[in-house]
C-alpha cells in the first residue's frame, strides 16, 4: 500500500513539475517570437516604448540600448543563456514580497539581446503546497490502512484462537465439538464447513469402529468361550469320543478364522489393493451359473426358484468377484426365506434384481445392513459372519455399480445397476 501510494505521488509530483516547465517554455517561446517580430516591424524609439509599456503580470523585459536599461530592470544579470535555455534568478522589489524568483532567458532580436523572464517563484510554492498536501495525505492513508489493517487482523486473530482453542478439545478427544460458522459466509466459514463435516465424518467412522469392536466380542465369544470349555474338557473325554470332540473344535475355531480372513479380504476390496480380473461378462451366463449353484439350496428347503433374462448385456469386470457377490445375496433369500415361498432372479439389460418373501429389512436398517460385522436380530439365530453384506457392497463399488434395496410384501426386493 505504501509502495503503490508513494509511486502515484511522485507521478502527480513528475507531472506537476513537467506541466510547469511546458508552460514556462511556451510563455516564453510565445514573447520571444513576438519583441523577435516587433523588432523587425518598428524603429528603436517604438520598441523601447513597447518595452517600458509592457506589462511585469505578463512578462518581465528589460533591454539595454546604447544610453541606458529599458523596461523593469536596472541592469542584466550576468550568465543569462540566450532562449530556449533558461537560467532562475532573484529580483528585489518595493513589494510586501520583496525577493520575487524569475526564470528567463535572452532573446536576439535586430536591436541586441532582449532579457524576457516570468515570474516562477508562485509556482514553486503551490509544488510546495502540492507536497505538504500529499505528504499529510499519505501519512492519513497510511494511519488509516494500518488501524484497519490492526482491526482485521485482531478479528483474524481471535478467530485462529478459537479454532486453536476447539481444535485442542478434538484433540483431547471431545469429537462432537465443531467450529462455529456465522452468517457472513467468509473463507473460515468455508474453511469451518469443510473440517465440521470432516469431523462428522471422523465420528461417524468412530462410532463404526466401536460397533465392529463390539460385535467382535459379541460374535467371537461365544465359541472362544466354546473352545476354551472344549479344550478343559478333552481330557476328560474317552478315547472314542476324542476324535468327535477335535472335529467341534476345529470347526469352531474355523469360524473364527473365516471372520478375520473375510475382514481382510473386505479390507483389501475396499481399499483397491485386490487386483481385479478383469474380462467382458455377459450378464445372462452369470445369472445362468448362479442359477445353477443356488438351485440346489432352493430345492431343500421347497422353494420356488425362478430365472427370467430378457435381456443380455455386456460388462467390463471380475467374473468371481460378481459371482461371490450375487451368490451371497442369492444364499441371504434362501436362507432367510421359509419353505415354500418364491424366489425371483431378473435380468434385464444391466440391472440384476432379486426378490423373495423372506422377513425383509426394515427401512432404518437398510444401509446399516452394509456395515461391518451387523447383523440384524432375526438373522442373530442363523450362522454366518456378518461380513457378507459388506463385502457385496464393496465388491459391487469397486465395478461401479449400485445396489438398492426396497419392500417386496413380503420379503426384500435387490437391486443392482451396473454402468
Amino acid at each position: 500500500m505504501t509502495i503503490l501510494i508513494v509511486m502515484l505521488v511522485s507521478s502527480l509530483y513528475r507531472q506537476l513539475i513537467i506541466e510547469q516547465e511546458n508552460q514556462v517554455d511556451t510563455h516564453l517561446h510565445a514573447e520571444m517570437q513576438r519583441y523577435q517580430q516587433l523588432a523587425l516591424t518598428v524603429n528603436r524609439r517604438s520598441f523601447a516604448a513597447q518595452i517600458k509599456a509592457a506589462d511585469p503580470k505578463t512578462a518581465l523585459i528589460a533591454w539595454k540600448n546604447s544610453v541606458d536599461m529599458v523596461g523593469a530592470l536596472t541592469f542584466l544579470p550576468d550568465d543569462m543563456p540566450f532562449l530556449p535555455e533558461t537560467r532562475e534568478f532573484p529580483i528585489f522589489t518595493g513589494g510586501p514580497d520583496k525577493l520575487h524568483i524569475l526564470t528567463g532567458g535572452l532573446a536576439m532580436t535586430n536591436y541586441g539581446p532582449v532579457l524576457i523572464a516570468t515570474r516562477t517563484d508562485q509556482l514553486a510554492i503551490l509544488i510546495d503546497k502540492f507536497v505538504n498536501a500529499a505528504f499529510w495525505a499519505v501519512a492519513f492513508t497510511l494511519g488509516l490502512t494500518l488501524a484497519l489493517g490492526y482491526i482485521f487482523s485482531k478479528a483474524i486473530l481471535r478467530r485462529l484462537v478459537q479454532y486453536n482453542q476447539l481444535s485442542e478439545q478434538i484433540e483431547a478427544g471431545h469429537y462432537n465439538t465443531r467450529l462455529p460458522v456465522t452468517h457472513q459466509q467468509d473463507e473460515f466459514d468455508m474453511l469451518a464447513q469443510q473440517f465440521n463435516r470432516v469431523l462428522d465424518t471422523l465420528e461417524q467412522n468412530l462410532r463404526a469402529v466401536r460397533g465392529v469392536t463390539d460385535n467382535i466380542a459379541h460374535d467371537l465369544r461365544t465359541p472362544l468361550s466354546h473352545l476354551r470349555i472344549g479344550i478343559e474338557q478333552l481330557s476328560q473325554k474317552p478315547i472314542e469320543e476324542l476324535a468327535d470332540a477335535r472335529a467341534e473344535l476345529l470347526e469352531e475355531l474355523d469360524d473364527c478364522l473365516a471372520t478375520f480372513d473375510a475382514m481382510l479380504s473386505l479390507t483389501r476390496i475396499e481399499e483397491g489393493q485386490q487386483q481385479l480380473d478383469v474380462q467382458p461378462i455377459h450378464l445372462t451366463e452369470l445369472c445362468q451359473d448362479l442359477y445353477d449353484m443356488a438351485d440346489v439350496l432352493a430345492e431343500a428347503k421347497e422353494q420356488k426358484f425362478v430365472l427370467h433374462t430378457p435381456n443380455d448385456a455386456v460388462i467390463q469386470g471380475d467374473k468371481y468377484l460378481l459371482f461371490q457377490a450375487l451368490f451371497n445375496l442369492v444364499d441371504n433369500a434362501i436362507k432367510y426365506s421359509p419353505e415354500g415361498s418364491s424366489i425371483e432372479i431378473t435380468q434385464d439389460a444391466k440391472c440384476i434384481t432379486i426378490a423373495d418373501n423372506g422377513p425383509g429389512i426394515d427401512d432404518e436398517d437398510k444401509e446399516r445392513v452394509f456395515e461391518r460385522l451387523v447383523r440384524l436380530d432375526p438373522s442373530r439365530h442363523f450362522k454366518g459372519t456378518g461380513l457378507g453384506l459388506s463385502m457385496v457392497k464393496a465388491i459391487l463399488s469397486r465395478h461401479k455399480a449400485t445396489i438398492e434395496l426396497s419392500d417386496n410384501h413380503p420379503g426384500l426386493v435387490v437391486k443392482i445397476h451396473f454402468k
